[in-house]
């Protein structure tokens, strides 16, 4: 007969779980954050908050003023008009204005009062880098993966001058361009002086390599990657599927890097939204599958946009182990999708995924994309957890800090460097966020 694990050993477990998702730090594998050091690159505070085209798309919907009119604003004048259309003019009940309360609420900002003016005053009063590592600390992040693009005029010249690193910020090489716009991106690699043309000859080929070897080199990134639209297909003759096939993926093989793919954008669905105007649509899981198949030599990550594909990703990584999912990713990062995809993965693949990432433009939104997403993580475990101890199994509290961490960043960490070992997850995981004294 099974021994019944009594309820007070039972809700030991669970609070141990609960207590382990809390403390453990996290390696936020993919944002939109910079360095400190890249200036006005990195977002933070108030009115990026509020003008982060979330609420952009939101406040559309509540806003009588044209397109135009509002994009004629300045940053704190329509940080005002969403300010007023979605907090004051109607409760902030949706996932992103509920983030922007809680951020506030976690920095000690007193929401209730819904004094914007006084919020702007506070954010004012800090240096960029001292907020930083504050941030950092409060949201218990270790580790920040930026996404870095060569192809970005205000982010190349500050790699090419070189500037003194931070910490807790790694990189990723995003090379979209490169992929989806070869013909115009053609040009800008022949005026930086690498030896290729429209034409994919092998020289051209060649070309792309050389590009790909320096600019890993340069930031030293820890994979590439790109977003995908919903056409994708692999085998193809599109100039896509050629240069990932005869440029990327060998550049990813020789550097042991991962491919990062993150599928399902249906870019400018509404233009007049700029930023905010991107949609989704479901992607074809069987090309990404034939992919994977057909380059086992490499470790692919993917994470999409699209719920229809969630299950269909679940089992594919089921049949290759040199795939990885990671993260609940822009309209799917919603408390209750997140629960959802969350077990469901869980449920498939046991500890093999990264549940999450925060995908974060402005510093400030790993506050609360974290705190909401550790509060999800919890109760899915403690669901999980609970199930195993009805069949007479008791995790231990080794057991349960071990999954933890395997969750937040540690399965991600093997999957991206295999040849590491056991040493690169222990030492992240021993590395604490520095806090800021002086600051509330």
């Amino acid at each position: 007969m099974v021994e019944v694990i009594s309820s007070e050993r039972s809700e030991a477990v669970l609070a141990q779980v609960r207590q382990a998702v809390k403390q453990t730090p996290v390696y936020d594998v993919h944002t939109h954050l910079y360095d400190p050091a890249f200036g006005d690159l990195l977002l933070y505070g108030i009115d990026d908050l509020l003008v982060y085209h979330y609420l952009v798309a939101e406040g559309f919907r509540q806003f009588d003023l044209p397109y135009e009119q509002f994009w004629s604003l300045s940053k704190e004048q329509q940080a005002d008009a969403i300010w007023d259309a979605l907090f004051i003019k109607n409760s902030p009940i949706s996932e992103s204005c509920r983030g922007v309360l809680t951020t506030l609420n976690l920095l000690g900002l007193d929401v209730k009062k819904r004094d914007l003016k006084n919020v702007r005053k506070w954010f004012a009063d800090w240096d960029k880098a001292d907020y930083t590592n504050h941030i950092m600390e409060k949201a218990n992040v270790g580790s920040i993966c930026m996404t870095n693009s060569p192809f970005d005029d205000l982010e190349r010249p500050v790699w090419e001058q070189g500037f003194d690193r931070h910490h807790g910020f790694t990189s990723a090489l995003r090379i979209d361009p490169l992929l989806l716009d070869w013909q115009r991106t053609s040009e800008s690699l022949a005026q930086w002086e690498y030896d290729v043309t429209p034409e994919l000859s092998d020289k051209t080929i060649a070309g792309i390599r050389h590009f790909l070897e320096d600019w890993t080199r340069k930031i030293n990134g820890k994979y590439l990657m790109v977003s995908l639209p919903p056409d994708f297909c692999y085998p193809g003759d599109s100039e896509c599927a050629r240069i990932m096939e005869s440029a990327v993926l060998p550049h990813c093989r020789d550097h042991g890097l991962p491919f990062a793919m993150m599928p399902g954008v249906k870019r400018g669905v509404n233009p007049l939204l700029k930023m905010a105007g991107d949609g989704v649509s479901k992607a074809c899981v069987t090309s990404f599958s034939h992919l994977i198949s057909a380059h086992p030599d490499n470790n692919f990550l993917i994470t999409a946009l699209s719920r229809e594909n969630q299950y269909e990703l679940c089992v594919a990584a089921r049949k290759f182990r040199n795939l990885h999912i990671f993260g609940c990713w822009w309209f799917t990062n919603i408390p209750y999708l997140i629960n959802e995809i969350t077990s469901m993965r869980l449920e498939l693949l046991g500890l093999s995924f990264t549940p999450q990432h925060s995908d974060a433009r402005v510093l400030d939104q790993i506050l609360y994309k974290w705190s909401h997403s550790r509060e999800i993580i919890a109760d899915v475990l403690c669901d999980k957890y609970t199930d195993l101890m009805k069949t007479g199994w008791e995790p231990t509290p080794n057991e349960v800090q071990r999954d933890v961490e395997s969750l937040f960043g540690g399965a991600f960490i093997k999957f991206c460097e295999p040849n590491a070992g056991e040493s690169a997850t222990a030492q992240f995981f021993r590395r604490q966020p520095e806090a800021v004294p002086g600051h509330a």
